[in-house]
């Protein structure tokens, strides 16, 4: 592997004190889902809209693997999601083990990583920031073994740091809580290194919107409580049982039903809400969901981290629906603490809760305002700043002998 890609130098760094060099930019995100993707993005654009950065790439680390890597990863999450919810939960919180966990997947992902380690060898970049663990990981190990001279950030995508996101040479962990922050130092990663910034998002979440405009323009009532159903970018969640309810509720409240890329689910949708005309606007895969969110009273949605963190930009409370064990799960627990969220586990019993909820506006504002303070829309843009502007420095690195105390440690303490 070395013969490959040998350590990448940058004397212009020695001299930053005479010349201000600015910045190259790679940004690594990995296409599990679509939430990694949109993160990277926001940063994308973040980045690209300051005026110390030279050029910034965004790039998809699967494309950068082979294609049965890439299976893996891509379609295990969405085969799982589907069939065995229950076991992904499992999984995720048996694998949830500290400085050993990460080992094995880093056994798996290295061989299959040339391809991507030359790309970060041809862009000479100054910062690399990964969006999934799997980019993370290669990166921090070529830093680690002196394979690589740049920086390393690396930015949590849920609300909980699992694991799987544990490197041994980093500069900078963007996290979404500060409980993130608290639990990775009980871990043994340096605090100073950890930024509690949120979750990267689009900028148009955090754009005025004329809700009244966005309804009219899609054929709802500007003046009825307004719900909005997404079923996430791949169509994967209960959206056809949830608009089965939606459409026994009584007329005063409409709503836009998203359907991702999953076109059958559109299509039962729409067969569905045919004979409720003016009650229901049906969409597939959109680029409108600031608009949507801004002109929506409440979303009904599974707590997945990218949807969480835009709807929180926005200020909109969350019905929780069919978490799925693991990450999702733990997105719910910190919306439900928050009172930013309410939860369905049963979708017999959502026209009562929310009919419950409608009808006291005092309460849904009150969510509306604690998902507001939740929120983080300039997460992007404060990750951009830190990377750009903080001098370069020496990555904090986690040696074999930290590593056995620290798993000593967390033993000890259980």
């Amino acid at each position: 592997m070395g013969d490959h890609l040998g350590p990448l130098h940058h004397p212009t760094r020695r001299n930053l004190s005479i010349v201000a060099k600015k910045k190259r930019i790679l940004i690594l995100s990995a296409s599990v889902g679509s939430g990694h993707v949109k993160a990277a993005d926001a940063l994308a654009s973040a980045f690209r809209a300051r005026d110390d950065v030279e050029e910034v790439l965004s790039d998809d680390s699967l494309d950068h693997t082979n294609v049965l890597h890439k299976q893996f990863y891509s379609s295990l999450y969405k085969r799982l999601s589907g069939l065995l919810p229950d076991f992904l939960g499992w999984w995720y919180e048996t694998s949830d083990d500290p400085w050993v966990s990460d080992k094995g997947r880093l056994v798996f992902d290295l061989p299959q990583a040339l391809p991507l380690m030359n790309l970060v060898k041809d862009f000479r970049p100054d910062a690399v920031i990964c969006t999934h663990f799997m980019p993370a990981g290669v990166v921090s190990y070529l830093i680690g073994s002196g394979r690589l001279e740049t920086e390393l950030g690396i930015v949590i995508t849920d609300y909980h740091f699992h694991a799987f996101w544990m490197t041994r040479a980093f500069h900078w962990y963007f996290v979404a809580q500060e409980e993130d922050r608290i639990h990775m130092q009980e871990l043994g990663l340096p605090g100073e290194r950890i930024h509690v910034t949120g979750i990267p998002v689009g900028a148009d979440f955090s754009k005025p919107v004329d809700a009244a405009a966005v309804r009219l323009r899609h054929g709802l009532d500007p003046g009825k409580p307004t719900l909005l159903v997404a079923a996430g970018t791949l169509g994967l969640s209960p959206a056809l049982a949830v608009v089965r309810r939606l459409v026994e509720l009584d007329g005063g409240v409409q709503a836009f039903v998203t359907c991702g890329k999953n076109s059958d689910l559109k299509k039962d949708v729409e067969e569905l809400v045919a004979g409720c005309p003016g009650r229901f606007k049906v969409l597939g895969f959109t680029g409108e969901m600031p608009d949507l969110m801004g002109a929506s009273d409440l979303l009904l949605s599974k707590p997945g981290g990218i949807t969480t963190a835009e709807s929180l930009a926005r200020g909109l409370p969350i019905v929780i629906l069919d978490p799925i064990g693991g990450q999702e799960e733990r997105n719910a627990d910190v919306l439900l603490e928050a009172g930013a969220a309410i939860k369905c586990s049963e979708v017999t019993v959502l026209n009562h809760k929310l009919k419950r909820l409608l009808n006291e506006p005092g309460r849904l504002a009150a969510m509306a305002e604690n998902a507001r303070r939740l929120g983080r829309p300039a997460a992007a843009t404060d990750i951009a700043k830190i990377v750009a502007t903080e001098s370069p420095r020496r990555p904090a690195v986690i040696s074999p002998m930290r590593e056995k105390a620290l798993r000593k440690r967390i033993e000890e303490r259980g």
